[in-house]
């Protein structure tokens, strides 16, 4: 019958029977239990890290007020809507999904420095789930996206952004947002696994993330960028949006209504501003 000392004992004598102990006390009925365990075991070690030095939080609490303030009150006011409206109820979620992206930096360099500061051979001799290091730092990654969230929301309605749809489709957002940063950590984590040390992995990753949270829709309308970037900016999948009709063509297509005596409907005779098509 198997007992967790036996493998503690076999893994002390060679490191593959340690390696079949492990994965036959998974096999269990109680090794999901145990991966959950281990995930969870690194994550709080991760945050532990984070509480001893808080400063690793200031890519998603300083940084989101200071580029929410910049974009809206710098850039915003020499930029005009092709549709109209405020700026920062158009460029909100773009700020989100920009933090978001940049402060997915911090996994490769977390997990670099893990990589080549030996701790990452100490979890190698444990009798624990070997994919646990990484899920546990991206469920880290995770909170903090709620942290950063929480910022840009904030910072957001205080310069005047309003959700359009309710709570729940803000809620629905925001989980999408959220599931984008995920998929996100597991890319980073990557490219931390492959980098050499924490300042290639830092490099790296800004070279990667800084255009894709950049060159984006969500920030800037695109009409006017040349082909080549505006085909990019639209492609995006980190832009949370895209380009709206402005109101020329809005316009334009009002008049067609009414000029074809198409404007039966009551909707369409209210945007034509009368009554009945003559």
């Amino acid at each position: 019958m198997f007992h967790p000392t036996t493998c503690r004992r076999s893994h002390d004598d060679h490191d593959s029977t340690a390696h079949e102990c492990e994965n036959r006390h998974l096999g269990s009925t109680a090794g999901l239990w145990r991966r959950v365990s281990d995930v969870a075991s690194l994550t709080y070690r991760n945050l532990v890290h984070i509480a001893r030095e808080p400063l690793q939080l200031s890519d998603v609490t300083i940084q989101p007020i200071l580029f929410t303030a910049l974009f809206v009150y710098v850039f915003g006011a020499g930029i005009t809507m092709p549709h109209g409206g405020s700026y920062a109820q158009y460029a909100i979620a773009g700020m989100l999904a920009l933090n978001l992206t940049t402060s997915a930096m911090g996994t490769a360099v977390g997990l670099s420095n893990d990589l080549n500061g030996g701790i990452i051979d100490r979890f190698r001799s444990l009798p624990m789930w070997r994919p646990a290091v990484l899920v546990g730092r991206s469920m880290t990654d995770l909170l903090t996206a709620l942290i950063c969230t929480a910022f840009v929301a904030g910072t957001g309605l205080l310069v005047g952004w309003r959700p359009e749809r309710g709570i729940l489709y803000t809620l629905a957002g925001f989980a999408v947002f959220w599931l984008f940063s995920y998929a996100l950590s597991w890319g980073c984590a990557c490219l931390g696994i492959i980098s050499k040390g924490p300042e290639s992995a830092q490099g790296v990753g800004l070279v990667i993330l800084f255009p894709l949270a950049i060159v984006s829709n969500a920030l800037v309308p695109t009409a006017h960028m040349p082909a080549a970037l505006r085909s990019f900016a639209n492609w995006n999948p980190s832009a949370p949006s895209r380009p709206r009709p402005d109101s020329s063509s809005a316009t334009r297509t009002r008049q067609c209504w009414c000029a074809r005596g198409r404007c039966s409907t009551p909707s369409r005779r209210r945007c034509c501003g009368r009554s009945s098509c003559s």
